[in-house]
C-alpha cells in the first residue's frame, strides 16, 4: 500500500518493514537523488525513514555525490565520535568500527552534542552474508511505550554521558575533537557544555548532561532522543567489560551513561530500553546499491550483528541545535 503524501514515489509500506521505494536508476544515482530530493525528504518527514532500492550505488565517489545532493546545507563533519571511522570524502564515513558479532543498540546519532544531524544517510556498497541490517525505531512510539515514572525522571534530570579517552579502545582525543592540543580541546569542551578533567596519566575524562526527551523542531512531537542504552556500560560485552574494569577500574570505562543527577543507570533499565526498542524495530536486510534516509530525531537506528564483508557508508546532514528542540534540561555553554 502507499500513503497519500508519498504517492508520487509509490512507497511500499508493510508492517514491521522499513518503508521502501523501488526505482530503476542504475548508473545515474546522483542525478536521480538530486531530482527526487524533495519528494524523498517528504517521505522521511512522514514516516521517519525510507529505503531506496535500485540505485545501484557502486563506489564511495558515487555515494558522496548522492549524499551531497540530498543534504540541504552540506554534510556535517563529525565531532565527539565514540568510535573510529574511516573517512572516504569530506562528511562521508564508514560505519563506526564495532565488533561484527556484537549489536550496536538503538541510538540517535550524536544526541549528546549541542548540535546534531537532523538527517542520517546510509549507503550499502557490500552487503554481509548474514545479518547486519540497520534497524529503525520510531522514537515517539518508544517514548509512549516506556514506563511513565522513568520518562518523568529522565525529563526532569536528563541523562549524563561519561567518557574516558585512552589509546586502547574507542575514539581517541584527536578523533573525537579533531585535535590533540589541550588548549583547543578545553576550548571546545567549554563552548559545548562539556565538563572535563585531565587524568594523572594524561588521559581525558569528560561528562555532559543532556535532555533525554525533546520536541521535533518541525512537528513539535515529543521524541525519545538519547544514547542512554547504547553507551551504557551494561551494553558492553560482559567479557570485554570485565577486562576493562580489571584494566582501568570501574570509573575508567571508555563510556557509560547515568541519570542527569549522577546516579547509575542499572542493567535492568538498559534491558528494558532495549526490549522496548526491539518491539518497535523495523528492519530490511541490506542489498548492495541500497540507499537509506533516516530522520535522526524521529527515528533511532541500530546495527545488527553480521557475518561476511559489510560496507555501509554514512553521511550526516541538516544540523539541528538542541536549543531548538525544547530541551527539558538547561545547558549552559561557556
Amino acid at each position: 500500500m502507499s500513503s497519500s503524501s508519498s504517492l508520487l514515489l509509490d512507497v511500499d509500506l508493510q508492517p514491521g518493514r522499513l518503508p521502501m521505494l523501488r526505482v530503476d536508476a542504475t548508473g545515474d544515482g546522483p542525478s536521480w537523488a538530486a531530482v527526487h530530493r524533495d519528494a524523498l525528504r517528504a517521505v522521511v518527514a512522514e514516516h521517519g525513514a525510507v529505503l531506496v532500492r535500485g540505485l545501484g550505488l557502486r563506489d564511495a565517489a558515487e555515494v558522496a555525490a548522492v549524499f551531497r545532493g540530498l543534504a540541504t546545507a552540506g554534510l556535517m563533519i563529525e565531532r565527539e565520535a565514540f568510535a573510529e571511522r574511516q573517512t572516504y570524502a569530506e562528511g562521508v564515513y564508514s560505519s563506526s568500527k564495532w565488533p561484527p558479532n556484537q549489536p550496536m543498540c538503538m541510538h540517535h546519532e550524536l544526541s549528546y552534542r549541542l548540535e546534531f544531524p537532523g538527517l542520517m544517510l546510509f549507503a550499502c556498497l557490500s552487503a554481509p552474508t548474514k545479518g547486519g541490517a540497520t534497524g529503525v525505531a520510531d522514537s515517539t512510539a518508544v517514548l509512549d511505550a516506556l514506563p511513565g515514572d522513568l520518562v518523568e525522571r529522565l525529563e526532569r534530570e536528563g541523562w549524563m554521558l561519561v567518557r574516558n579517552y585512552n589509546e586502547a579502545i574507542g575514539a581517541s582525543v584527536a578523533e573525537a575533537f579533531g585535535t590533540e592540543e589541550r588548549g583547543a580541546v578545553e576550548s571546545y569542551c567549554r563552548a559545548n557544555a562539556i565538563e572535563f578533567e585531565w587524568r594523572p596519566d594524561g588521559g581525558l575524562r569528560t561528562w555532559q548532561r543532556r535532555s533525554a526527551v525533546v520536541r521535533h523542531p518541525l512537528t513539535d512531537v515529543r521524541c525519545w532522543f538519547n544514547q542512554i542504552a547504547f553507551l551504557n556500560e551494561w551494553t558492553i560485552d560482559p567479557e570485554v567489560r570485565e577486562f576493562l574494569v580489571d584494566t582501568y577500574g570501574a570509573e575508567g570505562l571508555p563510556f557509560t551513561t547515568r541519570f542527569g543527577g549522577g546516579d547509575p543507570i542499572g542493567e535492568d533499565i538498559v534491558e528494558l530500553l532495549n526490549e522496548v526498542y526491539g518491539a518497535k524495530t523495523m528492519r530490511e536486510p541490506w542489498q548492495a546499491g541500497d540507499l537509506m534516509l533516516v530522520d535522526n530525531i524521529r527515528s533511532a537506528h541500530s546495527r545488527e550483528p553480521f557475518t561476511g564483508p559489510r560496507q555501509v557508508l554514512v553521511g550526516m546532514a541538516d544540523p539541528v541545535r538542541l536549543a531548538d528542540c525544547s530541551p527539558t534540561v538547561e545547558v549552559k555553554a561557556g
